[in-house]
């Protein structure tokens, strides 16, 4: 299956947390990538396992939403369930996040995504479900 480009809406935390993501893959796959700054560490000075796990759904959720929208209007999701397994720190640099659909129907979707460094170290690995907004 080919999927076009689309355009991922711009929203408040996107801006907060400084990601970009990335959604032209031809597979339905998407990427959001983020430089870390001193602003995303937690106290141990490593990214925060909770931008891991939004940078996850982020990554999946646009797949889902991708996967909805096929050739047309980009379509909001909602996470219904989100399971993040935290495998590695990273400290600076940047991090990405791949986001794919793994099954589902209309309105549920399952999805995966992973977390790398820009070496393609795996850092946290996430399964989710995921529901079409009603708009």
């Amino acid at each position: 299956m080919h999927y076009p480009p689309h355009d991922a809406p711009s929203s408040g935390v996107e801006k907060l947390i400084g990601f970009r993501p990335d959604l032209s893959n031809p597979d339905g796959s998407t990427r959001v990538t983020l430089d870390l700054g001193p602003q995303h560490l937690n106290v141990s000075g490593v990214l925060h396992g909770g931008l891991h796990t939004m940078l996850l759904d982020v990554a999946a959720g646009f797949a889902c939403a991708r996967h909805c929208a096929m050739s047309g209007a980009f379509v909001p999701m909602l996470t219904l369930s989100l399971t993040t397994d935290y495998i590695n720190a990273v400290r600076e640099g940047s991090v990405v996040a791949t986001g794919r659909v793994t099954g589902g129907g209309y309105k549920i979707l399952y999805a995966e995504a992973q977390l790398q460094d820009a070496t393609g170290k795996l850092l946290s690995r996430a399964t989710g479900v995921f529901k079409r907004a009603k708009i």
